[in-house]
């Protein structure tokens, strides 16, 4: 036998070896979840209905369209689509086949697609053509990495991927040779702090992702679960779960209250996810009171802290559905959970906490040396386990800041009751100084939301001469209700002490969010400091 031989023999044996151990990756769920519903309905968009087997015919179209103009294995790819099913076929080729893929959020501005694609060296964009036609010709000239532009039909920009897509026929579904290190996606941050920063997740991360969820999430039997955020982001999390529990997903385009509230009565909707901001809408809406949703069994909830107060407004109006999951980019959705039963509407400092860490993670709080505080008192929420990200994308010294000493440090600071329940009390870097002392807004909100003419609350940190940072709280009232100012401030004085007692208070018509809905702090507490002046009620 010659060495080229003995070469190729170890090379198999290694390859055999790292099979033989191979988990189950999410593409691999994702062909799982597709082969168990074959004739069942697996996704609702409008008057259209895929059935498992025809979503699993359209995949294999489109992952051999895709293979045909050579992206496969290792290939960087973005999605620009407001809902509609093709985005749920594309995500599904792109995973089976090996891809690398960057969501691209639909309502984001030209700068910031541009942003994205260029830090991420995205070579291939697929868009809606409905929509943004203009704007993937605008990147396509703007993006060096673009090479390829992949229409959802027909357009006179770039390649009508589906038209290419029809001329394949549908095959078994298989998943492209992947390890758990290898990069599948790259989730920008917000930006709270400068410019977004790319987290970088892996197949091991996306597994252990879908594992949590299926053991400790609360899940309807047979869920027929309602979408009404991006696909592109945190809805698309929800649909292999929802297919390996038998369900099926129901498709809104947007969010909007009145259509959500429809929507879960007519299609008995059992389960959805949404976001603190959207539920308040809801509780505030009108057609509540005449929409039936006793359908509903589990209502996730997650992305940003929630009022106690409006949480158990929710629970007294929907029933005891709420379910939370608490998480970060770095570390997706799930670090901890509270379950439905763990909502205590009695209780307002349970209903404050983010329920306790999942058993597949380390999850401890820690002090700035890196050592675990005693119960009750104040650290950072740091993890370990197999759900943390590889790294920030080509930011070598902020990777090794965020995973110092061996740990994700979220940024978040939190105490511990006897019960392991986690109470946030915010996060590192929105914490106020003032006259010398830590103010964390979230004990604000609290108190003041709380109030029953508040809908909803904002404490954010302003210049100040004297005293550094002042406490500004920023309230929406509820529709024909009125309170003073000044009753606001005393209440949480009598709570919490005058030092952190607002400064002022300004009443306001809304609140900023972002366009996933979540609050937007950063663009608030720049109006402040940039001198423009919010509008007041």
């Amino acid at each position: 036998m010659t060495d080229h031989e003995t070469g190729s023999l170890d090379s198999r044996n290694a390859d055999a070896a790292r099979d033989l151990y191979r988990p189950a990756y999410t593409p691999d769920l994702l062909v799982a979840a597709l082969e168990r519903n074959l004739d069942k309905p697996a996704l609702h968009i409008g008057d259209q209905v895929l059935t498992g087997a025809e979503m699993s015919a359209q995949i294999s179209q489109f992952a051999q369209a895709l293979a045909s103009l050579g992206v496969g294995p290792g290939s960087t790819t973005s999605m620009l689509s407001k809902n509609r099913p093709e985005v749920l076929i594309a995500m599904g080729a792109t995973m089976i086949s090996g891809c690398r893929s960057t969501a691209l959020n639909p309502m984001g501005s030209l700068g910031d697609h541009t942003y994205i694609l260029e830090d991420s060296q995205t070579e291939t964009l697929i868009f809606d053509p409905d929509h943004f036609a203009d704007r993937a010709d605008e990147l396509h000239k703007a993006v060096a990495t673009v090479k390829n532009v992949f229409s959802l039909g027909p357009s006179s920009v770039g390649t009508d991927i589906l038209a290419l897509a029809a001329t394949f026929e549908p095959k078994p579904l298989e998943t492209a040779k992947m390890d758990a290190e290898d990069s599948s996606s790259i989730v920008y941050t917000g930006g709270t702090t400068g410019k977004p920063k790319g987290v970088v997740g892996s197949f091991r991360s996306g597994a252990t992702l879908n594992q949590i969820q299926m053991s400790e999430w609360q899940w309807p039997d047979e869920p027929r679960f309602l979408i009404c955020t991006p696909l592109s982001h945190a809805g698309a999390a929800f649909f292999i779960p929802t297919l390996l529990r038998g369900g099926s997903l129901v498709v809104l385009p947007s969010f909007e209250p009145g259509a959500v509230l429809e929507a879960i009565e007519k299609h008995r909707i059992s389960a959805t996810m949404l976001v603190p901001t959207m539920i308040y809408m809801l509780l505030d809406h009108p057609d509540l009171a005449h929409r039936d949703v006793s359908s509903l069994e589990t209502l996730f909830y997650g992305a940003s802290a929630i009022s106690p107060t409006r949480l158990r407004e929710g629970i007294e109006k929907f029933g005891p559905v709420f379910f939370q999951y608490y998480g970060q980019s770095e570390c997706g959705m799930t670090i901890a959970v509270m379950r439905k039963e763990e909502h205590v509407p009695g209780d307002a400092e349970r209903l404050a906490t983010c329920g306790r860490p999942v058993p597949w993670l380390d999850v401890r709080l820690l002090d700035d040396d890196l050592q675990e505080v005693p119960q009750g008192e104040l650290g950072e929420i740091c993890v370990r386990g197999p759900l943390v990200m590889k790294g920030y994308w080509n930011k070598p010294q902020e990777t090794e800041e965020a995973l110092r000493g061996g740990w994700l440090h979220t940024g978040d600071v939190a105490r511990r009751d006897r019960d392991g329940f986690l109470t946030i009390v915010d996060r590192k870097k929105d914490m106020i100084v003032t006259g010398g002392f830590n103010v964390f807004p979230r004990e604000i909100e609290d108190v003041i939301s709380a109030h029953p003419a508040v809908a909803s609350v904002a404490v954010v940190g302003v210049p100040d001469a004297k005293w550094g940072e002042a406490v500004k709280a920023c309230v929406v009232l509820r529709d024909g209700a009125e309170v003073d100012a000044d009753e606001l401030v005393a209440r949480v004085r009598d709570a919490k002490g005058s030092v952190h007692a607002p400064k002022s208070v300004d009443f306001l018509d809304s609140l900023p969010v972002t366009p996933l809905g979540k609050l937007d702090k950063k663009s608030l507490r720049q109006r402040y400091r940039s001198g423009a002046e919010p509008q007041l009620t």
